[in-house]
Parts: structure tokens; sequence; C-alpha cells
């Protein structure tokens, strides 16, 4: 039971780094609102589970917390989602990607040998 446990709180950790790198990677309000909110809601039923499972006695409580989370990382989204949409937030983009400026600055530059999978001509 006890790997169990903590295997089901690595995979809420990853649901929780999926959610961040959403958060940085996504281009838009929206799209980031949702990696924000359905990745860690899972994150958190996960690692909720994962310590009912090291702690049994607790496992009650943890039901509560996990029927919280359910209950309101849902209804926060769609009210962000509702108020972003009203104050005409979808028609903005968000134009900062600092993952792909060090993508771009590390491809940037002339250069004679073929990219992976071209054929030199």
């Amino acid at each position: 039971m006890e790997f169990l446990g903590y295997l089901l709180m690595i995979t809420g950790l990853f649901f929780f780094w999926v959610s961040g790198l959403g958060l940085i990677r996504m281009p838009d309000f929206f799209t980031r609102m949702h990696a924000g909110t359905k990745a860690t809601t899972m994150g958190s039923l996960l690692l909720l589970l994962g310590a009912a499972c090291l702690q049994p006695d607790w496992a009650a409580r943890f039901l509560l917390l996990a029927l919280f989370v359910l209950l309101t990382n849902p209804l926060s989204s769609s009210v962000l989602a509702r108020a972003a949409h009203r104050s005409g937030t979808d028609a903005l983009a968000m134009d900062h990607d600092a993952c792909a400026e060090r993508g771009t600055a590390a491809t940037a530059g002339p250069s004679d040998e073929p990219m992976r999978g071209e054929a030199k001509a």
C-alpha cells in the first residue's frame, strides 16, 4: 500500500509539473487557464489519494478535501473564463513565450548543414 501511495503522489506531482509547463508554453489566456486548472485538479486528487494510501486513518479527511477540490476548481475556472470573455481578453494574444525565444535564438544564424530530416539539395 505504501508503494501505491508514493506512486500516486509522484503521478500527482507530474500533473503539477505539466500544469506549470502549460502556464509557460500556452499562447493565450484561455489555454493557460485550462492548463492551470485541469491539470492541477488531477494533480491534487492524485496527491490526496496517495496521501490516503499512506495514512489510512486520515482517509475521510482527504476525501473531504478531494470533494472540495472537485467542486471549487472547475467553478473557479468557469468564473475566470466568463470574466475574461466579458472584459475582451479573448481577443488579446499573450505574445511572450520565453521557451520559444530560447529556441529561436539557438537556431538563428546562417548554417550550411541541413537540419534533421532534411536532405541536402
